[in-house]
C-alpha cells in the first residue's frame, strides 16, 4: 500500500527555516539605531524654536528640586500642590525681579536716547575731554591711527540711534511677533517646570536607565552634570547680581548717567570671569580722572578693585570653580566659548560641555588604569 506524499510546508514556514538576512539581529539592531538617531534629530528640530524656554525650564526645575522636596514634606505628599507652590516661589524670587529690572532698563534706555539726541549727553565731547589731558606722544599716536579725529562722534551716535529706532518702528509687526514668541516661550517654560518639578524623579530614573553605560561611570557622569549646572547657574547669577548692583549703586552715587543701564551691562559682562565688570567701570574711572575729579576717579578705582573685583575673585571660585572642579582659566574659556556659540544660554551650556568632556576623559583614564593594574 502506497502512502500519500507528505504535505508541503507553507511558504512562510520554509522562509523561516532558512537564513533570512532581512530579519537578522545585526540588521535589526542597525536599523533601530538609525531610526533612533533620526527620531532624535527630528525631536530636537521640533523643540528648537523654543529651545531657550525648554532649556531654562529644565534648569530652573533642577535648581529648585530641593525646595520642591521640602514643600512636598510640608504639604504631606501632595505633589501637584507642592509643584505649584514651588512655581510660585520661582515667579516671586526670579521672574518678577527680572521683569521689574527689564522695565526699569527700558525706561533708562529711552531717557538716555532722548538725552543723546538733545545733546545733553555728548559722547564726542567726553572723548575730546579725555584726549585733551593725554600726553603729547599718546595724542600723536592716536592721531596717526585716526582715533582722535572724531568731531562727528555725537552726530554718528544720534544717527545710529535714530536709524535703529526707525528700523524698530518699521518692524512693529515683527516685534509683535517676537513678543508673542516670548509670551509663548514663558508659558512653555512655566508649564514644563511644573511637570518636571512634580515628575522629575521619574524622568531622571528613565533617563538613567536608558543610558548604555555601566552603573558606576553612569552615576558619576550624571552627578557631575547636575553639580556643574547648579554651580554654574547659582554662582554666575549671584556674582552677576552682586557686581551689577554694586556697580550701579556706585555709578548712581557718582552721578553717572543711566546707572541702572550700566549696572545691568556690568551684570551681563560679569559672566566673563576676571575681566567682565571692569570693562565698564575702568573707562568711567579714567574719564573722571581726565576731568580732574581725582577723588571720584580714585574712589571708583578703589571700589572697583576691592569691592566689585573682590566679589569676582572670592565668590566665583567658591560658588563655581570649587563645585565644578575646574580652574578659573578653563571656566573663562568655557564661558566665552559658550556665549559665542549659544548666546546668553552659553554661560551654562559652555561650562557643562567642558566639565562633561573632562569627566568623560577622566573616567576613561581611570578605567584604562584599572585594566592595566588588573592585567598585571
Amino acid at each position: 500500500m502506497r502512502h500519500p506524499p507528505p504535505p508541503l510546508e507553507p511558504r512562510s514556514a520554509r522562509m523561516k527555516s532558512s537564513h533570512d538576512p532581512v530579519t537578522s539581529p545585526k540588521l535589526e539592531r542597525s536599523f533601530f539605531f538609525i531610526l533612533l538617531a533620526l527620531l532624535t534629530v527630528a525631536f530636537a528640530a521640533v523643540l528648537s524654536p523654543f529651545y531657550g524656554a525648554v532649556f531654562w525650564g529644565s534648569v530652573l526645575a533642577l535648581m529648585f528640586q530641593p525646595l520642591y522636596r521640602k514643600c512636598l514634606g510640608w504639604l504631606r505628599g501632595r505633589q501637584n500642590l507642592a509643584a505649584l507652590a514651588t512655581l510660585c516661589v520661582i515667579l516671586l524670587i526670579v521672574i518678577l525681579p527680572l521683569a521689574l529690572v527689564g522695565i526699569s532698563l527700558v525706561q533708562e534706555v529711552t531717557a538716555l536716547y532722548a538725552k543723546v539726541k538733545s545733546g545733553e549727553v555728548n559722547f564726542g565731547r567726553y572723548f575730546e575731554q579725555m584726549v585733551s589731558v593725554l600726553p603729547t606722544w599718546m595724542t600723536g599716536l592716536l592721531d596717526r591711527y585716526g582715533v582722535v579725529d572724531l568731531p562727528a562722534l555725537q552726530a554718528k551716535i544720534v544717527a545710529a540711534l535714530t536709524q535703529r529706532s526707525e528700523s524698530l518702528a518699521g518692524r512693529a509687526v515683527d516685534i509683535g511677533g517676537e513678543a508673542l514668541d516670548l509670551i509663548v516661550g514663558f508659558c512653555i517654560a512655566m508649564y514644563l517646570m511644573f511637570f518636571l518639578l512634580r515628575d522629575g524623579a521619574g524622568v531622571a530614573r528613565d533617563v538613567r536607565a536608558a543610558i548604555p553605560l555601566a552603573p558606576g561611570p553612569k552615576e558619576r557622569l550624571l552627578e557631575r552634570f547636575t553639580t556643574v549646572i547648579r554651580a554654574t547657574v547659582k554662582g554666575n547669577i549671584l556674582v552677576a547680581a552682586a557686581q551689577g548692583t554694586l556697580g550701579g549703586l556706585a555709578f548712581w552715587a557718582l552721578g553717572v548717567h543711566a546707572p541702572m543701564l550700566w549696572g545691568v551691562v556690568m551684570a551681563f559682562l560679569s559672566l566673563l570671569p576676571a575681566v567682565g565688570a571692569a570693562l565698564i567701570w575702568v573707562p568711567v574711572a579714567l574719564y573722571l580722572l581726565a576731568l580732574g575729579q581725582v577723588g571720584k576717579g580714585l574712589g571708583l578705582i578703589l571700589f572697583g578693585v576691592f569691592v566689585i573685583g573682590l566679589i569676582d575673585n572670592v565668590l566665583r571660585p567658591i560658588l563655581v570653580g570649587k563645585d565644578t572642579a575646574m580652574p578659573d582659566y578653563v571656566v573663562l574659556i568655557a564661558t566665552v566659548g559658550g556665549l559665542a556659540l549659544f548666546g546668553l544660554n552659553g554661560f551654562v551650556i559652555g561650562p557643562v560641555i567642558v566639565a562633561m568632556f573632562l569627566a568623560a576623559w577622566q573616567l576613561l583614564a581611570a578605567e584604562r588604569l584599572k585594566a592595566a593594574v588588573d592585567g598585571k
